[in-house]
């Protein structure tokens, strides 16, 4: 049942608490209203970037394609950071300080609003490779690099293997096996060392190794062998005759393919079971 009070009293307290309310919902309102003399401009997706980092100042990357040209690109507290691929799984997130020289890197950009970051792009993403990242770090915590050496582990980083049209051969030293091994004789070992040593006085000087077997057995074995073969130069060079990790590019195995010489004979065979140890050095760069 509905009570209805007659009472102008409680008519009047009834309608004063109504009235308080709705101005209290309407101050609310307009308290939390956008301020109509602020505008804000959300950022339009710009370019995607990829290239090497070349050079940084502060917050800002300068960034060169593969064909030349660089781009300046701003870093703020927003960009995200990840590297992932390569030897590792996953991804990992990085601080913008471990964003170093030399690094390849694929960048999502936004267009700045007027006025912010002397128009420069603003990185909303940047994605990396670990083993990409591993070896910057290793050239950025080099104790006794020159420039010329910096300049050449960049030019790695940017193809490893890449193209071997890009590079002039310095000098080739060929390592021998017997049939079926990979282990290095006294006088192999000698002799790598002394490539090196000869390799440190080349400018930009890089090194392709390569091992080969002969026709002997099937190709997944000569596969493997070749591989093993080239793994086990680097390890000795790199160990054993002080050969940087950031001087060496991607090695490979190329099993029986390019003979150095007749598979029809044992002379033969012989000098197809070998490890070439190629001293490259950039055509970009060769007589820097």
């Amino acid at each position: 049942m509905r009570v209805i009070s007659k009472k102008p009293g409680v008519r009047l307290l009834v309608t004063a608490l109504t009235l308080s309310a709705s101005a209290s919902l309407a101050a609310q309102q307009q308290e939390n209203a956008p301020d109509p003399n602020i505008i804000v401009k959300a950022k339009t997706a710009g370019p995607e970037i990829k290239g090497v980092i070349v050079a940084r100042n502060g917050d800002r990357l300068k960034v060169q394609a593969p064909d030349g040209t660089t781009t300046i690109i701003a870093v703020n507290d927003e960009t995200r950071i990840k590297a992932g691929g390569g030897l590792f799984s996953g991804s990992t997130k990085l601080a913008s300080e471990q964003l170093l020289n030399g690094l390849p890197i694929t960048v999502k950009t936004l267009q700045p609003n007027e006025g912010e970051t002397d128009g420069a792009l603003v990185a909303s993403q940047i994605n990396l490779r670990n083993s990409d990242f591993r070896t910057a770090t290793m050239i950025r915590n080099g104790t006794d690099q020159r420039f010329a050496e910096q300049t050449a582990a960049t030019e790695a980083l940017r193809g490893h293997m890449g193209d071997i049209d890009k590079y002039n051969v310095k000098s080739t030293t060929n390592v021998h096996f017997a049939t079926g091994r990979s282990e290095l004789s006294s006088e192999d070992k000698t002799n790598l060392c002394a490539t090196a040593t000869s390799a440190q006085a080349t400018e930009n000087a890089l090194m392709l190794v390569v091992g080969y077997t002969d026709s002997t057995g099937s190709d997944d074995l000569n596969q493997e062998l070749s591989e093993k073969r080239a793994a086990r130069v680097i390890n000795y060079l790199q160990q054993n005759c002080g050969w940087k990790p950031y001087r060496m590019l991607t090695p490979t195995g190329m099993a029986k393919a390019d003979p150095a010489a007749s598979n029809e004979t044992d002379e033969g065979k012989a000098q197809n079971r070998r490890v070439a140890v190629n001293i490259l050095v950039s055509k970009s760069l060769d007589g820097l």
